[in-house]
């Protein structure tokens, strides 16, 4: 009888635990039910989750978001091209990701004008100085012909382009203002996956808007600047997060619980355009140094190793190398050199065909993207350790990087060719094509650099330029004679896909 009450008690207690759990369950209900609309959960000051102190992160969390968001502001770019033109290109989400309006996009597409009292986009920027200089995002700011800044008090300023960078995605304003408050840059190679991070931005026209997340990983090269923007070399590295960003975050602050900054929010990978779970973020170690750039030079310094290469953690494009050049390489960590480009810093340095970089500067290389941030965050005539692999013995070798023209030596804007200042080279027209099109003089536009003079007057590549300030042109040599030392306002006669004659012109800068 005793083993048989020991057996039934366990049994007993939990039907009692039960029904005072029911029974104090259907009172509370009642009780809220009673009460109006009323939260779901009890609020008690005695329970908490274990290990968790929820009252510092909190704070943590207040007191970043009481840093960032009076330095985040609206950047809203107003344009009197055609709506359809760059309708999509305001914010990179839906640029580089589809259509988030569900069709409505084309609807867009068909107006014929965006009136100029309406901004073409808008998207997010943060200031970085009390006297109004402001980092965002270059598709935040493409195309446009005149930049409105909004502060989170409202406050609205016209502002200055300082300049861009379509290879990182950044661009650098300015306005005019003082004593504005700022943000701080932190150290973007000491954060660590699964620190906690705030992004602060405008998305979908909510201004000041603030979520938390993690950091889910570092170093990403997800392809977006290269396979669907307009940079010639791209550089990706990009913090990736899942903290809530979508379409109006772009150019805004990720930051640290101490508000500093650590990155600037650029991306989303997404089917739908809106946010599902991952963002991506410039490092701020990377943005900073295009600024300074910007600022003391009047363009980007970017020094070169002078290599081709296979990425040998994409297994992939491995495999299609091996299918095509007959190899047997097998994938895994680092960058394997296939070709060397003319006046190459890392061949005058020793490095071979076939060698594997694994490291820069003691820095482990484990990908392209880590190549890429590595070296894209130095200047031409910096010396960087290279260490590599040659028939599996590791060599480390200095190299001197260069910039694409084989220099080792900063530029400024003054220091820049005619064709590098308009932003476009030209290749000459062959006789039989005038003939056919019954033109007497031209030249094919190629490279064409977004946001350059000439992609301002919508001259994209394969265009074919006829004169220039009246004059005909058949060769590079005959625009860089007609605009070399010339000052003031140039005049481009051209001719776009559909044979379409324009005559259009910038001021030389």
């Amino acid at each position: 009888m005793k083993s048989t009450l020991k057996k039934l008690l366990p049994f007993a207690v939990v039907g009692v635990l039960s029904g005072a759990t029911t029974v104090g369950a259907l009172k509370y209900f009642d009780h809220t039910a009673n009460n109006g609309d009323q939260s779901y959960f009890t609020k008690s000051s005695n329970t908490s989750f274990v290990g968790m102190n929820s009252t510092v992160i909190g704070d943590d969390f207040v007191k970043s978001a009481k840093t960032t968001v009076p330095a985040v502001v609206t950047i809203k770019n107003y344009q009197s091209r055609t709506a359809s033109s760059r309708a999509s290109e305001q914010d990179l989400f839906d640029f580089f990701f589809g259509d988030p309006l569900g069709g409505r996009g084309q609807q867009r597409q068909k107006q014929q004008q965006v009136p100029d009292n309406m901004p073409s986009g808008m998207g997010s920027g943060v200031i970085i100085s009390p006297d109004g200089y402001i980092i965002s995002n270059n598709h935040v700011v493409a195309g446009a012909n005149k930049l409105e800044v909004v502060l989170s008090n409202k406050k609205s300023y016209i502002a200055t382009l300082v300049g861009t960078d379509p290879n990182t995605d950044i661009s650098l304003l300015k306005i005019e203002e003082k004593g504005l408050p700022y943000l701080n840059f932190a150290n973007s190679d000491n954060i660590e996956v699964g620190q906690w991070v705030l992004a602060v931005g405008n998305p979908l026209g909510l201004n000041s808007t603030v979520t938390a997340g993690i950091v889910s990983a570092k170093g990403r090269g997800i392809g977006i600047l290269s396979s669907q923007g307009k940079a010639a070399n791209p550089i990706e590295s990009f913090i990736q997060t899942d903290a809530a960003i979508n379409p109006g975050n772009s150019g805004g602050a990720l930051v640290n619980t101490n508000g500093d900054l650590i990155g600037i929010n650029s991306a989303i990978q997404s089917t739908t355009g809106y946010y599902q779970g991952y963002g991506f973020a410039v490092p701020s170690n990377l943005a900073r140094k295009i600024i300074e750039d910007i600022k003391k030079f009047g363009m980007v310094q970017r020094g070169f190793l002078g290599v081709q290469s296979l990425d040998l953690s994409d297994e992939m494009q491995v495999s299609a190398y091996n299918k095509q050049n007959k190899t047997n390489l097998k994938s895994g960590s680092g960058v394997y050199i296939t070709k060397f480009g003319d006046n190459s810093g890392a061949e005058d340095a020793g490095l071979k065909m076939g060698d594997i970089i694994t490291k820069v500067d003691n820095y482990p290389i484990t990908d392209f993207a880590d190549l890429s941030v590595s070296i894209g965050s130095k200047r031409p005539g910096d010396k960087v350790q290279v260490t590599y692999l040659r028939n599996g013995k590791e060599n480390t070798t200095t190299v001197t990087l260069k910039d694409q023209k084989g220099g080792t030596s900063t530029r400024t804007k003054a220091d820049l060719s005619v064709t590098e200042k308009i932003g476009s080279d030209f290749e000459p027209l062959s006789d039989r094509f005038k003939t056919d099109y019954g033109l007497n003089s031209g030249v094919v536009a190629k490279n064409v650099t977004e946001g350059s003079e000439m992609a301002k007057i919508g001259i994209v590549d394969n265009y074919i330029v006829i004169e220039i300030n009246g004059k005909p042109v058949n060769s590079q040599k005959d625009v860089e004679k007609i605009l070399d030392r010339y000052q003031g306002n140039v005049q481009v006669k051209f001719v776009d896909e559909y044979g379409r004659i324009y005559t259009k012109g910038f001021k030389m800068p």
